[in-house]
């Protein structure tokens, strides 16, 4: 019974939190390096389920200069964030991370990722159902392959016990959502989602990860 009343509340959660209005995404389709002002920057492209989960989690971390909600790995040129969500695009939710090598590094960005959400569940994460929640790493190059895949062989099936599923694919196009889904979890820590799904993650993440927070 606890079972059925969690899955009614997080569905309810998940109507109001995710199927909100939106407009069209700004066709924005490059990866989105910002190395205007410094050229050592690098990009990681990560699908985790939920973006503003992803946005959470990363841009805690020492290193990172920003993270952008947005959708890659589908067919749809520009697509609207309502279409994504019902999962007619073939696009993942996804974040990129803008982030400094010197100081933290592809590998360790992976760790976070093989850590903060579950790679096994195929097309799933908890109650977010569906090929836009798939677990995916869109790499930039062919070192970000070698590591993910490395990463995904070595460094996953110590923290999982089941097979990992997630997608290791190039990337290709990054389209940004809308403005409303930055800093979400910051800008609504008392919406229902962020409440039940996100501040856990969060909480658990940091008491794992504190030696690589910002100050």
């Amino acid at each position: 019974m606890r079972g059925i009343i969690l899955s009614i509340i997080m569905s309810s959660l998940w109507l109001s939190a995710c199927l909100q209005p939106t407009s069209k995404i700004s066709d924005m389709n490059t990866d989105m390096n910002i190395n205007a002002n410094n050229s050592n920057l690098q990009t990681a492209t990560f699908g985790a389920g939920c973006f503003w989960c992803v946005e959470a989690v990363f841009q805690e971390l020492k290193g990172v200069q920003d993270v952008q909600s947005g959708f890659s790995g589908g067919q749809v040129k520009n697509p609207a964030y309502r279409e994504v969500v019902n999962g007619t695009t073939g696009h993942a939710e996804v974040c990129n991370i803008i982030f400094d090598p010197s100081i933290i590094g592809y590998d360790e960005l992976l760790e976070v990722f093989w850590t903060t959400h579950d790679p096994t569940t195929l097309n799933r994460q908890g109650n977010d159902v569906g090929t836009q929640y798939r677990s995916a790493i869109f790499y930039h190059d062919d070192n970000q392959k070698l590591l993910a895949e490395k990463s995904k062989n070595e460094i996953a099936p110590q923290i999982w016990d089941e097979a990992i599923v997630t997608e290791i694919t190039a990337f290709d196009a990054f389209y940004p959502a809308d403005e409303y889904h930055d800093d979400y979890f910051k800008l609504n820590p008392n919406q229902g989602y962020c409440r039940v799904v996100i501040a856990p993650k969060v909480a658990k993440f940091k008491k794992k990860f504190e030696h690589k927070l910002k100050d």
